[in-house]
């Protein structure tokens, strides 16, 4: 048996490496790496709490190096657990887990360190401190109150025996459900089962199955195999024609994990009950207390918040649903009258087409991975004056798709690396997308001792793969994501934070921590920023105008039904506007605006409140205008493509002006939108009686008309129009 110091050193997950060793790190390595390292920060721990005194370098410094290491060590195999999930490397995490927990509420107990911190705040040398390190004080104070330093003899094991129970239900129900991901596989052989799914999941359903045995299987003639990963599911719900199968699908999608040996129900239960006995043991009414001790909102301003959301947004989801059901029985849907689930997403998908002329499916050719990430770093370069390059090979990875990045500044010197996992493996990789820390920036934690140490991210995805000779080709949804993960790993790694336990994301406060992210959301919808990265993957050809305005029109479709994240939305909006302030056709000024929201948002972390970073950036409170505005905006471009429609049906139109009948459905149904057109439907398909009430009929579109568009003088044009 190998000793504790040769096993430190010569173990992957101990060594002293600027970049993890993703690639040969494996479940065998676990137990004996995390033993050793928590038998040397234990040993370190002690020595803190022998020799503390409440002074910076005698508590903060020190106490930071624990933290980082244990962070950084387990923050690999828990990273390689999510994207290269395996039976051995649970049970090797499972093994070691309670150890680390262990740890950690002996650390997060320390009343050493506790009292240091409580000194620090109350001595004379408070006021002397930087806003960073009175933020890292008074976090440290709250955290160690969360993880019941206060308690006492059996309140303390009690608790103690919660917070173990509550890590292991949390990786168990994660990997029950990832199990149950995995386990679902609908083999198809008749076409007919799968008609209305696009090509491109026809090839990825294809490519499944060949990696299933299945090695004659091609897209167009199969066996295809459906699974729950993302790709393949919102494909069949969103486009298959059979509806038995995307009850199937969809019923299997939301039962995971809630049967026999992978049942999450039990798992649910016991976390509810242990948080509540944590609250009550931390004297709080609820875990929702416990929760929102450390964000910027309260419970009762979150139920606030929640409840304007319901009440502004609940005449828009009933009149969403209602439009969905009028569009599906004008196409004679039996369906229509009792929509269920798995009815929703692809009848929204077939009125979307319909009112915005946009299929996301024969959009994908002009969203190619490649461009599009080209296009989003030269927004970065314009933006924030960074410069991202592929560095593939200087860092080990877990999966040959990996790609790795160095971002450089204006004068070319590193300041930040990042990985950027794209593609969907729902074999061994969890769903869903997310950005995460590697390593922070930090001074004291310098791998040379003049500089900080740098940060380094990774970006996460499970977008479509590619498939055959064909690159990645991405739905509009996608390219979202892509900008908004981009938009936390930006501030994580453009940092200037050099006190590591605030630098980047760490210290901020959850429901702020989502600005940047949605800020860099907004880029997608400019118009420069999305014909630069819309480029037809075979033919150079740029995404055409009237293309550009549709996706305009259709950003806030269905807004009533999906949920706002309005804490940071409002920030994100406002934070944009800045921008569009200062022009967005003026490059110096938009260079000038990026460079500052760099230096604020981007670069100071969580060392100063969000609140107070966001005034730094635009001079004043956040507001909801900009919002406001930009909803307006979408409005208006749905109005320019209307007013395209209208200009080619009144060249069409005017040759023969007696077949009105005909004409005036035309009309209505291209010009008035789907609701207006099925609202008079019936009367137009009895020409006579469409006569008789004709001026009434016209006089309610002449209203109609003006209600909805009341800055456009075109409304008045149409309406003039039909009458005559």
């Amino acid at each position: 048996m190998a000793a504790p110091d040769e096993t430190f050193h010569s173990n992957p997950l101990t060594q002293d490496y600027e970049f993890p060793p993703f690639d040969v790190v494996e479940a065998e390595h676990v137990r004996p790496g995390i033993r050793a390292l928590l038998k040397k920060l234990e040993s370190d721990l002690e020595e803190l709490e022998r020799t503390v005194e409440p002074s910076w370098p005698k508590l903060v410094e020190p106490l930071e190096k624990i933290v980082d290491q244990l962070n950084i060590v387990w923050g690999v195999i828990n990273h390689l657990k999510s994207v290269k999930d395996t039976p051995d490397l649970r049970d090797a995490i499972e093994e070691v887990q309670p150890e680390k927990v262990k740890f950690q509420l002996k650390l997060g107990q320390s009343k050493p360190i506790y009292n240091a911190f409580k000194a620090i705040q109350e001595s004379s040398q408070w006021q002397s401190l930087s806003n960073a390190q009175k933020r890292i004080v008074e976090s440290q104070i709250k955290e160690a109150v969360l993880n019941g330093v206060a308690l006492e003899d059996d309140k303390r094991v009690e608790f103690n025996k919660i917070e173990q129970e509550l890590e292991r239900l949390s990786q168990k129900f994660g990997e029950n459900v990832l199990d149950a991901t995995k386990k679902f596989e609908k083999l198809i052989t008749d076409k007919k089962e799968i008609e209305g799914l696009p090509a491109t999941a026809l090839s990825l359903a294809a490519q499944t199955a060949i990696s299933k045995g299945h090695k004659e299987a091609t897209a167009e003639n199969g066996p295809w195999i459906i699974t729950l990963d993302a790709p393949s599911f919102m494909s069949v719900m969103q486009h298959a024609h059979n509806r038995a199968l995307r009850e199937e699908v969809y019923r299997a999608y939301v039962t995971r994990a809630s049967s026999g040996d992978l049942d999450n129900t039990p798992i649910i239960d016991q976390i509810l009950k242990l948080r509540q006995e944590k609250a009550k043991l931390l004297n709080y009414s609820n875990y929702a207390e416990v929760s929102m001790a450390t964000k910027m909102a309260t419970v009762q301003k979150a139920e606030e918040l929640l409840e304007k959301l319901r009440t502004a947004s609940w005449d828009a989801a009933v009149q969403d649903m209602e439009d969905l059901k009028i569009f599906a029985k004008n196409q004679d849907a039996i369906e229509a009258n009792d929509l269920s689930h798995w009815d929703i997403n692809f009848w929204a998908e077939r009125l979307r087409e319909s009112r915005y002329e946009i299929n996301e499916e024969e959009l994908r050719p002009y969203f190619s991975l490649p461009k599009v990430m080209d296009g989003l770093f030269n927004l970065a370069k314009i933006l924030f004056g960074i410069h991202i390059e592929p560095a593939d090979g200087l860092a080990p990875v877990w999966n040959n798709d990996v790609r790795f990045y160095g971002v450089k500044d204006s004068s070319g010197s590193p300041i930040a690396y990042f990985y950027f996992d794209p593609y969907s493996r729902p074999s061994e990789k969890k769903g869903g997308a997310w950005m995460d820390e590697v390593v922070g920036r930090s001074r004291v934690l310098s791998r040379n001792g003049t500089t900080p140490r740098l940060p380094i991210a990774h970006m996460v995805c499970n977008q479509t793969p590619p498939v055959g000779d064909k690159p990645s080709l991405m739905t509009f949804r996608e390219v979202e994501t892509v900008f908004h993960e981009f938009g936390h790993a930006l501030q994580h790694m453009l940092t200037k934070q050099d006190e590591g336990l605030v630098a980047g994301i760490r210290g901020i406060e959850w429901d702020a921590v989502e600005l940047p992210s949605q800020f860099m959301e907004n880029w997608c919808y400019h118009r420069e920023t999305l014909m630069g990265i819309a480029k037809h993957y075979v033919t150079g050809e740029t995404l055409p105008e009237d293309v550009y305005l549709k996706l305009l029109a259709a950003r806030t479709f269905r807004a009533g039904s999906l949920s706002l994240r309005q804490w940071a939305e409002v920030l994100s909006a406002d934070a944009f506007s800045a921008f569009e302030d200062a022009g967005l056709d003026d490059s110096k000024a938009v260079k000038e605006t990026g460079h500052k929201f760099r230096e604020t948002i981007l670069a100071l972390g969580g060392g100063k409140a969000p609140l107070e970073v966001f005034v730094e950036f635009r001079g004043r409170e956040p507001s909801p205008e900009a919002l406001l505005r930009h909803n307006e905006a979408t409005t208006k471009s749905k109005l320019a493509s209307l007013n395209e429609k209208l200009d080619t049906l009144e060249r069409r139109l005017r040759p023969s002006k007696s077949k009105w009948v005909l004409q005036l459905l035309t009309l209505l149904f291209l010009v008035l939108d789907i609701e207006v057109f099925t609202l008079y439907k019936p009367l137009l398909e009895v020409g006579i009686y469409c006569k008789k009430t004709k001026h009434k009929m016209l006089t309610s579109i002449h209203v109609k008309l003006l209600d909805d568009n009341p800055f456009d003088h075109r409304a008045h044009k149409a309406s003039n129009f039909v009458s005559s």
